[in-house]
């Protein structure tokens, strides 16, 4: 199967198929510390947040998840043109295919005709730099989207559920390191859904990565996406709910912020405003969210999207007013009770 066919299929699976974890994203344990006298005032609420060394109206990153084959282009278009107006960052859908077939380098170069001054990542996988990636074709990847940042994402048990993914992943980290050595803009390295511990988080942050993506378990299942997509040989349902959750990720990389200066994402089953506001309580720097983006973009359009944002703003200030808080950076753990 063609590369352009399997990213087509993964992002109908994830809009129209049940294909989320049975497992929760550990979001669910806390709830928040009432604040019955909050001396706040509702209307003077800041939901801006800074993220690079920029300040962004509000902390959601719209994560990877389209591009590579012809009829992502207009997604990829929208989703940027959004992010203009709307002024928070977004990360294209891998660029392998782009980089193996040059007849889908529209469906990502049209993110920055679209949106002239976002903030917009480019995306390769690990496996992908194995033995280095050569910089014409890193060149080309950044280049072909004016990209201020770079997202390597690690994806060993979605290939594992592929009949045609990878099966070898020795490399990967040496080939993050030679990648973050040979550009000037940021690497943030994200997993997929199945989580990014705090053994591999220092690791990342020793060869120079800026910003780890946890995204644990707790949203989509990559596992469950494949194993739907397989026709010829049996499912590996077992792996369905393999990952870590999305909470306990947060606060067990949070934690070597006493050692290492970069920032932490959240993501992995952001539904909600609540889970952003949790997450970011938790000690995430920023949020991101690419399913709830894609299906009501999909489903709804445009209007749907913003909708949608305008929503979780509204319910954000009423939290952070509920908390006490006038801001994101009045926020932390004491925010927050767990329920016994």
């Amino acid at each position: 199967m063609s590369i352009q066919k399997r990213k087509k299929d993964h992002v109908e699976l994830t809009v129209n198929d049940q294909v989320a974890y049975k497992k929760k994203t550990g979001f669910e344990r806390y709830d928040f510390a009432h604040h019955a006298l909050p001396e706040t005032d509702s209307g003077e609420i800041d939901l801006t947040t800074k993220f690079l060394g920029r300040l962004f109206s509000f902390p959601v990153f719209i994560s990877s998840m389209t591009g590579g084959y012809s009829e992502a282009g207009p997604i990829n278009a929208q989703i940027a043109a959004f992010c203009e107006k709307r002024n928070v960052p977004f990360g294209v859908g891998s660029q392998r295919a782009m980089l193996e077939h040059p007849e889908e380098i529209e469906s990502f170069k049209t993110v920055r005709k679209h949106a002239p001054t976002a903030f917009i990542a480019a995306n390769i996988g690990g496996v992908q730099l194995i033995g280095g990636l050569s910089q014409k074709k890193i060149n080309l990847m950044i280049e072909s989207i004016g990209a201020d940042a770079v997202i390597v994402h690690l994806n060993p048990l979605q290939e594992l559920m592929q009949p045609e993914g990878d099966r070898n992943f020795r490399g990967v980290k040496k080939g993050i390191a030679l990648l973050a050595e040979s550009i000037d803009v940021p690497v943030i390295v994200k997993e997929t859904g199945a989580g990014i511990s705090i053994a591999v988080a220092k690791q990342l942050l020793d060869i120079g990565v800026k910003v780890v993506d946890v995204s644990g378990a707790g949203g989509t299942s990559w596992a469950k996406v494949e194993n739907k997509r397989k026709r010829e040989d049996a499912p590996l349902d077992l792996f369905d709910d393999w990952g870590i959750p999305t909470a306990e990720c947060i606060e067990e990389v949070v934690k070597l912020k006493d050692h290492y200066s970069f920032e932490i994402i959240g993501s992995g089953g952001i539904r909600t405003s609540f889970d952003i506001v949790k997450a970011l309580a938790l000690g995430a720097d920023f949020t991101a969210a690419a399913q709830p983006v894609i299906k009501t973009l999909i489903k709804e359009n445009t209007e749907g999207l913003n909708r949608l944002f305008d929503r979780w703003e509204q319910e954000t200030r009423i939290i952070l007013t509920l908390l006490g808080c006038s801001s994101f950076s009045d926020l932390n753990h004491t925010h927050l009770r767990e329920i016994r």
